[in-house]
């Protein structure tokens, strides 16, 4: 196995009705891969739900994302059971299902390190914000914070200087969406990717020269996009009205839930990855004369 592809989840590979936009969600042919209280949250299309299975058959896949554990536990991720998952924006990485403590440990060292803590973040960001635009803010694993807003009444000058109060005490806001997100610079995809990456070759499940392939549609995954030898994006989400790009950097044509579909299909360009057919296929050692 010499690729690994790490791929962000929501609005990447997964999405909502309202990611997807009515009219689409109405003409593709979709899968409900999580419910939340009771009621379906998340889709992919059929086609994205064959692209991802194959792929995880033939290549390690890596699921990359800001959810905590709680969280991503939710998502039915066709390709499943994965050996590596990052949750909580790197602040996790998940064994087999399982927390690894002493990544975790790590985390909350290189934090209190490296910035401002939680409580202080928390106790600034409830003095710039109020109920006319916010309808919640949450601590997400004890770890970082968002809000939840409605983006019509949003404050104009409201982010851009919460991003430089942040930036000033080590800390990265961004949004996406209706959430406003508030994390330690020093917590990121690509370090825990890196981790992975490094025990992986250490136990000899892939090549020290392995390429990396990512996907992801936030500024919370530039720094994994950054560091992927081949990495793309969607034609929407925050990335795409920053215009942000990198150089190597691929963007889907697509939007929505089109735009998974075309990002798995670059993976399996990227990977190799056989078709069906090519796997029901005797190879041409097995039908060679002796």
């Amino acid at each position: 196995m010499s690729v690994l592809v790490a791929t962000d989840l929501d609005r990447t590979m997964i999405y909502s009705q309202a990611a997807m936009g009515d009219a689409q969600f109405a003409a593709l042919d979709t899968v409900c891969v999580e419910i939340y209280r009771d009621a379906p949250l998340s889709y992919m299309t059929t086609t994205a739900v064959e692209l991802l299975s194959r792929l995880a058959d033939e290549v390690l896949v890596i699921p990359t994302t800001t959810r905590t554990p709680a969280q991503y536990e939710r998502i039915a991720l066709p390709g499943g059971p994965f050996r590596y998952a990052v949750a909580s924006n790197g602040g996790r990485i998940l064994v087999d299902g399982t927390d690894d403590p002493d990544w975790r440990r790590k985390i909350e060292r290189v934090v209190s390190a490296s910035g401002a803590g939680l409580d202080e973040v928390l106790t600034e960001l409830r003095a710039r914000v109020d109920d006319s635009w916010v309808r919640s803010l949450r601590i997400a694993d004890d770890l970082f914070c968002y809000l939840v807003v409605e983006p019509a009444a949003q404050p104009d000058e409201f982010l851009p200087s919460w991003q430089d109060w942040c930036a000033a005490r080590g800390w990265t806001a961004s949004q996406q969406g209706r959430k406003i997100y508030a994390t330690p610079r020093s917590v990121t995809k690509s370090a825990a990717i890196a981790e992975v990456r490094r025990r992986l070759v250490d136990d000899g499940t892939v090549p020290a020269d392995a390429k990396l392939c990512a996907a992801g549609d936030g500024w919370l995954d530039t720094d994994l996009l950054s560091a992927a030898d081949h990495a793309i994006r969607p034609r929407h989400g925050e990335l795409e009205l920053l215009g942000w790009s990198a150089p190597g950097l691929d963007v889907t044509a697509a939007t929505g839930a089109l735009a998974g579909v075309e990002i798995l299909e670059w993976f399996h360009d990227r990977c190799s990855v056989r078709t069906a057919s090519d796997r029901a296929r005797p190879s041409a050692r097995s039908v060679g004369t002796s």
